[in-house]
């Protein structure tokens, strides 16, 4: 099942979309969308006035087109709901098949690689999955690096790439590896996957309403009351002034009058919003949550695996005066070589590519004996026959020279000050105990932060870094990042803390972490997103999941989160301006007849009562489908101060709103009696 956002017809969706059309007609399913019930039951009663017709001899071809159309009423708000949940249930399905389907490379404590059930896997195991097959579980790569094709969750075509030691390390269960074998170890037990998450967030019995979504529904039935009030007025108002108004336009005028529009769009909204998450690689655990998003204008953001990469790089080898670059390039890849770790790995690389060297054309000292870091010495390397070679920290260096009657230069001195004021890590570097160099390391920001970061000031988003780093590291990533503000040396109860201070003056705050210190403020802030890649205790703290660990998402959720906001507000604004022209269609339609003075609201010269009516209950009908393209892609949401924004929503959506229906009913109105249907 394709979940291409452009393919809003696809062919079985749409057959499945209209068979639960059909089965939504429930009156114990439909009562839940109070404003289509309402017309069911005048669906109902008009049904039960035609058979009447029918079965007595009378006229029933005007009192049966209405209920027709009451009837197309109802479909048609089912079918913009059925269609939303078939597009995300299609995408669950397709899952949920590929995962019963997969078999797993389980690889055990012995080496030894076990083949079972994707079902079975737990967290914490580690399988292998190879070119052109599909990852059986949620997980972070811990070896190799892949191009993974990732349509089937997120329906984009493009493949992307993953590499274990990065932001970029996490896999989603169901997707596909093009290219590259990868080690993964699986981060979810069976249930409380991705796949289990978006299962539960798109099905209807589970899906929590927004506090908006209720507010709204909560007006509907305000308005639906009102007319259903209105219409009882009506029939003693006609009564007093003997004016014969059948129960067939009565029901037409409330159906018409009520805001049908947006009460039949409304749960198509809210689905596609959570779907238009799910397509961005985000869990949410509420609607609540994104919708929260929408309104968001503080967000603060952890340094460390948020900000940058979340480990320290080696960017620069300093020589000493007299020393030749490729000696140092070549020492300090020697001093790593056996340092598993992501520091280490950066330097092996980075010396590699000064040295212009593979992998295999590296000459390792006859009789090497490795030296790995330790926390006691700060330092590795290794000692061979003819010397020793040491990296680390400048203190523990600075002893290790001094023992062999060595020296540390003035300008090693300066590298290491300039460093560590600038917010990195000098790493030291001695041979044959003399220091040769210095290795510069430090935290790399991610590709693209700065740009995001300049995004969220353009949306009215004030960006805070939060780190527990000194005041000069924090500073100097603060300056490349381009974050608004920064904290440094804040422990978790500093975060939670400025979550709630800004709380309290009236803002909603958005938090961005990865690590268990960052837990309290996730679970404090309005809208808490965790790193997949992060800990577990920040996932569970809170209420968004960026599978992809890209702090830039924010942007995309912010983005979705207003469009939603914008979207109901625009097709609310088109509903209630599309009723009010409606006015001038069926109230000449009841009362003229008694009195001819009323045909001078008649303005669209609607040919006779019948066909005014008829024409606006049909035009009620049809402009539902009309607007399922924009209900499930949205509003496009634009970067744009709020008042301009309210001037575009009330031109398009209420002007156009207002004047559609004259243009519409006016139509039909022409092509019924083209057709005598009236």
């Amino acid at each position: 099942m394709t979940t291409d956002k452009n393919k809003f017809w696809d062919s079985k969706l749409f057959i499945e979309a209209v068979i639960e059309s059909f089965v939504k007609l429930n009156p114990f399913i439909l009562w839940r969308n109070t404003v289509i019930f309402v017309v069911e039951i005048g669906a109902i009663i008009t049904t039960l006035i035609t058979i009447k017709n029918i079965i007595h001899g009378e006229y029933f071809a005007f009192n049966a087109q209405i209920t027709l159309w009451l009837w197309f009423t109802v479909l048609f708000s089912n079918f913009a709901e059925s269609l939303a949940e078939g597009r995300s249930k299609a995408q669950a399905r397709s899952l949920q098949q590929t995962r019963s389907e997969t078999i797993a490379r389980k690889l055990l404590a012995n080496g030894d690689v076990e083949n079972i059930s994707a079902l079975l896997l737990r967290k914490g195991d580690i399988v292998l999955v190879h070119e052109n097959e599909i990852i059986p579980g949620d997980g972070q790569i811990v070896e190799g690096q892949a191009l993974i094709d990732e349509s089937a969750v997120t329906g984009e075509s493009a493949a992307v790439f993953r590499e274990s030691g990065g932001d970029r390390d996490a896999v989603t269960i169901g997707t596909k590896i093009v290219s590259g074998n990868v080690k993964i170890k699986i981060t979810a037990n069976p249930g409380d996957t991705f796949l289990d998450h978006m299962i539960a967030m798109v099905e209807s019995a589970h899906r929590q309403k927004t506090p908006s979504e209720i507010a709204l529904e909560i007006l509907l039935i305000g308005l639906t009351i009102v007319f259903v009030v209105v219409i009882v007025t009506l029939i003693a108002f006609s009564k007093y002034l003997n004016i014969a108004i059948s129960v067939t336009v009565l029901i037409s005028l409330l159906v018409c009058l009520m805001p049908t529009t947006i009460g039949a769009l409304l749960p198509a909204i809210g689905i596609a919003g959570m779907e238009r998450l799910v397509k961005n690689n985000v869990v949410a655990v509420s609607g609540r949550a994104i919708e929260a998003a929408g309104d968001v204008d503080v967000v603060l953001l952890d340094k460390t695996g948020t900000i940058t990469l979340g480990n320290r790089f080696a960017t620069e080898l300093i020589s000493d005066d007299g020393v030749d670059p490729h000696l140092l390039a070549e020492t300090a890849l020697l001093s790593s070589i056996s340092d598993e770790t992501a520091e280490g790995r950066s330097i092996v690389t980075l010396a590699k590519n000064n040295l212009g060297v593979r992998g295999s054309e590296i000459q390792i000292p006859e009789g090497s004996v490795f030296i790995p870091f330790s926390v006691q010495t700060k330092m590795s390397g290794l000692d061979y026959i003819d010397g020793e070679i040491r990296k680390g920290a400048h203190d523990a260096v600075e002893k290790f020279v001094n023992k062999r009657q060595g020296t540390i230069s003035k300008k090693i001195k300066d590298a290491v000050e300039f460093i560590s004021r600038e917010g990195g890590t000098p790493l030291v570097v001695a041979r044959g105990g003399k220091a040769i160099g210095v290795i510069y390391l430090k935290d790399v920001v991610k590709h693209g932060i700065s740009d995001r970061l300049n995004q969220l000031r353009h949306l009215g988003i004030k960006s805070i870094m939060i780190t527990g780093d000194n005041p000069l590291t924090a500073a100097s990533i603060a300056k490349e990042s381009g974050v608004d503000d920064f904290v440094a040396e804040a422990k978790p109860e500093i975060k939670l803390k400025i979550i709630r201070e800004y709380q309290e003056k009236g803002h909603l705050v958005a938090m961005i972490g990865d690590g268990t210190n960052d837990a309290p403020a996730l679970a404090q802030a309005d809208v808490g997103v965790a790193m997949n890649a992060g800990t577990q205790a920040a996932r569970e703290a809170s209420n968004m999941v960026d599978l992809d660990s890209n702090p830039t998402k924010l942007i995309s959720i912010v983005e979705i989160g207003k469009q939603i906001l914008i979207t109901r507000g625009s097709l609310t604004t088109f509903s209630v301006a599309n009723d009010v022209s409606k006015y001038f269609a069926i109230i000449p339609a009841m009362f003229s007849v008694k009195y001819p003075i009323l045909n001078v609201l008649n303005i669209m010269h609607l040919t006779t009562p019948h066909s005014a009516v008829l024409a606006a209950v049909i035009f009620n009908a049809i402009v539902i489908p009309m607007l399922i393209p924009l209900s499930l892609q949205g509003v496009k949401y634009k970067a744009v101060p709020a008042e301009k924004l309210l001037k575009t929503n009330m031109f398009v959506y209420g002007f156009g709103g207002l004047i559609l229906p004259f243009i519409g009913i006016k139509l039909v109105d022409m092509l019924l009696v083209a057709l005598h249907l009236v």
